[in-house]
């Protein structure tokens, strides 16, 4: 008896070791995709993330969004963690009777059925049971056992529900419902006023569109395909709900850590990358250009503008209207005055939750075996250059307006092009302000800021359109 119980509790206790992080790290779908880093790449990934968290708290980069991406990023490289937040799938065959023949993890089906694990393909190990299905039928090396009474009879398969917090979670992300949800609730925090009173704005938010269009040519010619390049592209729009929208709907759910992280940082980093671009590509002079005052805009004007821009973008370019018309309805819901409880949760609950949601489910993605890849390394580099064209092609053409307009219009408000709201319109701020500190340019470069926006949503759009 004292044997047995002596077993049980070292069985106990190997058990328990099995289950920690040192045992279960990395799993084997990820190691027999070429995977070699181990252990210690999730320690890279937990000093990345442990860096963002600090940028995001100490720095104020972006908190609302980096804070809760860092921590995701942070939970899933925990040795051992990535199998209990996105749990295990696997497999269970039954005959036609519905007695199971053989179940577990496509590892332990191969242990079962003889094969040799390491030859398994990538498609089998992606849950697709047709490609499991072939891969025992053309690799079995046996004559008897569990795999004879596969065989004989007629069998059925389905996949074990062993699925974690975040497999659900992400479904929002995977589904494409967090980003529409998100632009929801910026429509209902966005005054287009500065906008309706500068149409002009129209402009330097299309103009800032640049850096999309550029990258994607240059993504092209470093092998990545349309799809690919067109999510890559998106990141110089500096919109990150529109950078995972975009990449889903392309089909590039690979590439979304990368992407996302790439887009939610540049626009954390934007007070840190426009400045040195705003002066290089202006001169003081210009820098110190006053605009007048922006003319009053009526509460109509605000209401017909969402119903209009929907109606004709919707016409032209009807894939922009999940994020575009989101972005409109949360508008009008805003401007009407007539649903002040449904104005206040799209500005507050709502996007707070999403904002969670979307921010850790992201994080999630950045698991070290999809991370630590070369190809990661050139989303990011794409993505800087984006950004920075964007931001260039938007000075660009406000140095075009100010030449035009006689030295009426400061052409550092053309930065504010870029999507980040109300960030670069900030950034435009504080660059006149170095330069003449009586100088207001805010609610000047909100109206391209607001602009670009719609302008990131209609590129994407088009994009779509194009290659998805």
């Amino acid at each position: 008896m004292t044997e047995l119980l002596a077993s049980k509790i070292g069985d106990w206790f190997l058990n328990l070791w099995n289950s920690t992080g040192f045992q279960t790290a990395v799993p084997d779908y990820y190691v027999m995709n070429g995977y070699t880093l181990g252990i210690w790449g999730q320690f890279i990934m937990l000093i990345i993330a442990a860096v963002f968290v600090f940028l995001a708290i100490a720095k104020k980069f972006e908190p609302n969004l980096l804070l809760a991406i860092a921590f995701g990023m942070f939970i899933i490289n925990i040795p051992g963690a990535y199998s209990v937040l996105y749990g295990q799938g696997g497999y269970t065959f039954t005959d036609e009777l519905g007695k199971v023949i053989a179940s577990g993890t496509l590892e332990q089906l191969c242990d079962t059925f003889g094969l040799a694990y390491s030859n398994a393909s990538a498609e089998s190990l992606q849950a697709s049971f047709d490609g499991l299905l072939r891969f025992i039928e053309e690799n079995w090396n046996g004559t008897l056992g569990a795999y004879g009474a596969f065989t004989e009879t007629s069998y059925t398969y389905g996949i074990i529900a062993e699925k974690g917090l975040f497999y659900y979670l992400y479904k929002g992300v995977d589904w494409v419902i967090f980003p529409p949800l998100i632009f929801l609730g910026i429509g209902a925090m966005t005054d287009f006023g500065p906008l309706i009173a500068n149409p002009k704005s129209l402009l330097l938010g299309a103009a800032a569109q640049l850096g999309i269009f550029m990258t994607f040519i240059g993504a092209l010619f470093l092998g990545f395909g349309e799809q690919a390049a067109s999510a890559i592209a998106i990141i110089g729009g500096a919109d990150g709900p529109t950078a995972i929208y975009l990449t889903q709907k392309m089909g590039q759910s690979d590439l979304l850590p990368a992407i996302a992280v790439a887009a939610y940082s540049y626009m954390a980093l934007v007070p840190v990358i426009q400045p040195p671009i705003m002066k290089l590509m202006t001169t003081k002079k210009e820098r110190l250009i006053r605009m007048e005052q922006l003319r009053p805009v009526s509460k109509k004007e605000k209401i017909i503008f969402p119903i209009i821009v929907t109606g004709v973008v919707g016409i032209i370019l009807p894939s922009a209207l999940p994020l575009l018309g989101m972005l409109m309805l949360g508008n009008l819901i805003k401007e009407s005055g007539v649903v002040p409880r449904l104005s206040s949760t799209a500005q507050n609950e709502l996007i707070n939750i999403i904002t969670i949601f979307l921010g850790i489910t992201v994080g999630t993605k950045a698991f070290a075996p999809v991370f630590l890849q070369v190809q990661t390394l050139e989303i990011i580099l794409l993505g800087i250059i984006a950004f920075s064209f964007g931001t260039a092609g938007g000075l660009l053409l406000g140095k075009l307006l100010c030449k035009l307009s006689g030295g009426k219009i400061n052409p550092l408000i053309g930065a504010a092009g870029v999507s980040a709201v109300p960030m670069a319109a900030r950034v435009a701020q504080d660059v006149g302000r170095k330069e003449d500190p009586n100088n207001y340019l805010l609610m000047h470069a909100m109206g391209p800021n607001v602009a670009g926006v719609i302008g990131s949503a209609v590129a994407a759009g088009v994009l779509i359109a194009m290659f998805a």
